[in-house]
């Protein structure tokens, strides 16, 4: 039996972590003033060194602002988070994510591949195929629940790419650990042979150049979800 390697969090990482729940379960409220670098230090015993840089990690995860002879001030995380963001209150959640959030990530994906599809069938080349192709197949093949999330995401990802739009697979992957998180979820509680049909009547859809077809068979696999007919949705 093979068993995952321990590594022990850095005093920054369990600075932002604490910051970060107290921000999250309303402790620190939105708009309030942090104490100084050097009150933080003296009172959660760790360097100014540790206090400066994770106070700027926080910042470019929305969590904290930065003001001129103000200090540090509680951010709306809502209005100024990144993905990033979102892992932290994933992490927070016991390593899940709110109803909200989760509704919310799936009803963009709608949007998102809605656009990629449109773009993508019509322009699918051979080769575009063939490795689309032999990712269902690395999906039908999936002997877990991480590999077939795993296998899913590469699936959806290629159809990004496929689209010729530059920009979108990027932002495809910016939310990869959130994404392969749910399906990751779905799989454990389904099987990844639920989805295994629906995966194949969408490629097969997008070889026909049938866009149509293809953002039906999204939506409504999406939407099933969503709705709550196949709920992934923690308690």
């Amino acid at each position: 039996m093979k068993f995952a390697k321990l590594s022990a969090p850095s005093l920054k990482e369990l600075f932002i972590r604490e910051i970060e729940g107290m921000i999250l379960s309303g402790k620190l409220p939105i708009g309030s003033k942090l104490p100084t670098e050097r009150e933080l230090s003296t009172s959660m015993g760790v360097s100014r060194a540790v206090v400066n840089s994770g106070l700027i990690e926080m910042t470019r995860k929305g969590f904290v602002e930065m003001k001129p002879r103000v200090g540090a001030i509680v951010a709306d995380y809502r209005r100024h988070g990144t993905t990033e963001t979102l892992t932290s209150i994933m992490h927070y959640n016991g390593g899940v994510l709110p109803k909200a959030d989760i509704k919310s990530l799936l009803e963009f994906r709608i949007v998102f591949e809605t656009l990629a599809l449109e773009l993508g069938v019509p322009r699918a080349t051979k080769d575009d195929l063939k490795r689309l192709k032999s990712i269902a197949e690395q999906y039908s093949a999936a002997d877990s629940p991480a590999a077939a999330a795993q296998a899913i995401y590469d699936f959806h990802h290629e159809i990004s790419v496929i689209s010729g739009n530059t920009i979108l697979p990027i932002i495809f992957y910016s939310f990869s650990t959130l994404q392969q998180m749910l399906w990751t979820r779905y799989f454990e509680l389904y099987g990844h042979e639920k989805l295994q049909q629906t995966t194949w009547e969408l490629y097969h859809l997008i070889e026909k150049r049938d866009t149509k077809g293809a953002i039906a068979n999204l939506t409504s696999s999406i939407n099933e979800t969503i709705s709550g007919k196949a709920p992934i949705y923690y308690e």
